[in-house]
């Protein structure tokens, strides 16, 4: 099974960076455990071309910072919708870049969203300690569906882990 893991989030705001970092950690991760049907990206944010990107993989985790009210983490499922554009087509949502996917390339990989609780917003870094906490936690639970995909159903809309 080919796995694309794409985080995204603004480095440079604090916690917004979460799913950049569980990109970063995932890299040195992947390489020591000679893992090699898993890669990963990583970007600001979510554009109409990641519909492309998607189109070649079986499974896409996708991870982001989160400001709504949950515990920790929330893993969801994504599925293809084109009815949510946010503030232009430069930023667009996971499901409207899976529907996409399916539309343009005929594919639609199983599509997961992780949703990391963040804290801190501002144009600085590092991120807040609460928002590390939730990053170990996040990927500890990518870590093992990388390694049994299956487990995905698992961990869907958990609030807390």
């Amino acid at each position: 099974m080919k796995i694309l893991v794409y985080g995204y989030g603004n480095p440079g705001r604090q916690d917004d960076a979460l799913g950049n970092e569980l990109i970063n950690k995932l890299e040195i991760w992947l390489q020591n455990q000679h893992i090699d049907n898993v890669e990963l990206d990583s970007n600001y944010q979510l554009n109409i071309e990641d519909a492309a990107a998607i189109s070649g993989y079986d499974m896409v985790l996708f991870v982001d910072a989160s400001e709504e009210p949950i515990e920790d983490i929330i893993f969801t499922k994504v599925n293809p919708s084109g009815s949510k554009i946010e503030f232009s087509m430069h930023a667009v949502s996971t499901s409207f870049v899976l529907d996409l996917c399916q539309k343009m390339y005929n594919k639609t990989p199983e599509t997961y969203l992780m949703h990391i609780k963040g804290y801190e917003w501002e144009f600085e870094t590092p991120m807040s300690e609460k928002a590390e906490q939730n990053l170990v936690k996040a990927f500890d639970i990518i870590t093992k569906i990388i390694i049994e995909p299956a487990l995905a159903e698992k961990y869907l809309k958990i609030l807390s882990v």
